[in-house]
């Protein structure tokens, strides 16, 4: 990628002239290829109901992948099989599954007109759902009943309303906005960490630019981390910043598991630097058998499933959907991602 940092403007205007030359080549005298990678066969039939002059084909396991990815325009998978792109000559689109790329930010310099997108803003309410499940499961310290009822121990306790508590979210994008949302609507004050801080963010009572949030971490109860995977986020969370934290206070990591020193966070809960931690991503997944997470009575552990709803694939087909027929049609589409910044 060419260094330096490019306007919204520029990057908007190569995003556009992109997808007219890709969408040129895919559309000089051939029918458009479209390859899904792990997608039920339904989903192709839905695919080719909806645009018939498009040519759908299916691939179940890393072996027709490779069979069938030289005949691709465009590709639909979960995340993208970096293994195949040398073979992928005709790719010109690819629409992850996932709201985060970052499989592809390694070989973001080999892939310049590569149009990507993505589903951010699918996961947002479910996701803000399982933050205030957590959120309010740790203040209530609820995993604590099952254990005095087994014993028949009748252990009233009295606490303050979450109402009036500071939510700290660092990251403000479609996931972090709905979480912001969610805690106003439970009557938190919201704070907020985004790199551009220019405009005010609805339900956001205070905004901090990324320099700043050491004040943040200082004065939130609770703390989320929603920002997307990228080398500026790698390992945000460290011990001096736990360190800068509330003793009362309690992290929800639903990012990416690279966004906090794992070791460091254990040892923070073990000292009592903060108060506890709700996690549903880890450094490794599935997180080991022998991590002190599981055990630590002051962590609730989950296994990646904060964003994934009952009915995933559907809702990201009626996303790829609507793009293909952008893209068909040489229109812009929907949530392109800037390489350049990884998101």
């Amino acid at each position: 990628m060419p260094s330096g940092k490019k306007s919204t403007a520029q990057s908007t205007s190569i995003m556009k002239d992109k997808l007219i030359q890709a969408s040129s080549k895919s559309a000089a005298g051939d029918t458009v290829t479209v390859l899904l990678y792990d997608f039920a066969e339904e989903f192709a039939q839905l695919i080719q109901k909806r645009l018939p002059a498009v040519r759908v084909l299916t691939a179940k396991d890393t072996s027709s992948l490779d069979e069938q990815v030289s005949q691709a325009d465009v590709l639909l998978a979960h995340t993208f099989p970096v293994d195949i792109l040398d073979k992928a000559r005709r790719l010109r689109w690819f629409q992850s599954a996932s709201a985060g790329v970052e499989t592809l930010l390694p070989i973001r310099d080999r892939i310049e007109e590569l149009i990507v997108t993505s589903v951010r803003g699918m996961h947002g309410e479910i996701i803000a759902d399982y933050v205030m499940t957590g959120i309010a499961m740790m203040h209530w310290n609820l995993p604590q009943f099952p254990k005095d009822q087994s014993r028949k121990a009748w252990q009233p306790r009295a606490l303050a309303p979450l109402a009036g508590q500071t939510l700290g979210v660092v990251g403000l994008g479609s996931i972090g906005a709905a979480i912001a949302r969610r805690g106003q609507a439970f009557g938190m004050r919201v704070i907020g960490s985004k790199r551009d801080t220019s405009e005010p963010v609805d339900c956001v009572d205070k905004l901090y630019p990324p320099e700043d949030v050491s004040d943040l971490l200082r004065l939130s109860d609770f703390l989320v981390l929603a920002v997307p995977q990228v080398p500026e986020t790698f390992r945000l969370i460290g011990r001096e910043q736990l360190r800068l934290m509330r003793r009362s206070a309690v992290l929800v990591n639903i990012a990416r598991g690279s966004v906090v020193a794992e070791s460091e966070l254990i040892d923070a809960l073990k000292a009592g630097t903060i108060a506890g931690a709700v996690l549903d991503v880890f450094e490794r997944e599935p997180l080991a058998a022998d991590s002190p997470l599981w055990n630590m009575p002051n962590v609730i552990v989950t296994p990646h499933i904060a964003g994934w709803m009952s009915d995933y694939d559907d809702r990201v087909l009626e996303i790829f959907n609507d793009n293909l027929e952008r893209y068909v049609d040489k229109q812009p589409l929907r949530n392109v991602v800037d390489l350049s910044r990884g998101y």
